[in-house]
């Protein structure tokens, strides 16, 4: 799995000229998945984000996590994540999983990332086109990919 986090003061999801979700401070989650994905990178993603020491404490420090902001998610899901761009300049999505595989690995990602947050989550809808409108803040962006843990 590949997600792309970002540090949003509100992000929202609108699918034909209807937000169908959104969210204040908290995170905005672009998740790619691949068919080599499984359950053990579902738990170790949700947790990790979930753990991030992303927010500024009251000293203005990254050092507090969105469990302990209480914060939102937002997940929406990204098969661009895994576009290769080795040959030519026409992106390859070879990578990422088939809407039969993906769809259920997505739902189960929203699961365990509600239950390590304790709350509901966001989400778009898979497959849509979606446009995602974000405040992000500070900029903070992170890529991570569960098959390259650094």
């Amino acid at each position: 799995m590949r997600v792309v986090i970002q540090r949003v003061s509100r992000a929202s999801v609108t699918v034909d000229e209807k937000i169908i979700s959104s969210i204040q401070q908290g995170v905005l989650v672009l998740l790619g998945i691949e068919d080599l994905d499984t359950q053990e990178d579902i738990d170790w993603l949700c947790r990790k984000i979930a753990n991030l020491r992303i927010f500024n404490d009251e000293d203005g420090i990254m050092n507090t996590s969105l469990i302990d902001i209480n914060g939102d998610a937002l997940v929406v899901s990204q098969f661009t994540l895994y576009a290769g761009t080795k040959k030519g300049n026409r992106p390859s999505y070879i990578k990422a999983s088939r809407p039969e595989v993906a769809i259920p690995l997505y739902e189960e990602f929203v699961r365990k990332l509600e239950t390590e947050l304790g709350k509901k989550i966001e989400t778009g809808i898979f497959g849509a086109d979606m446009k995602v409108d974000l405040l992000n803040d500070g900029p903070v962006t992170i890529a991570i990919d569960t098959k390259n843990k650094e």
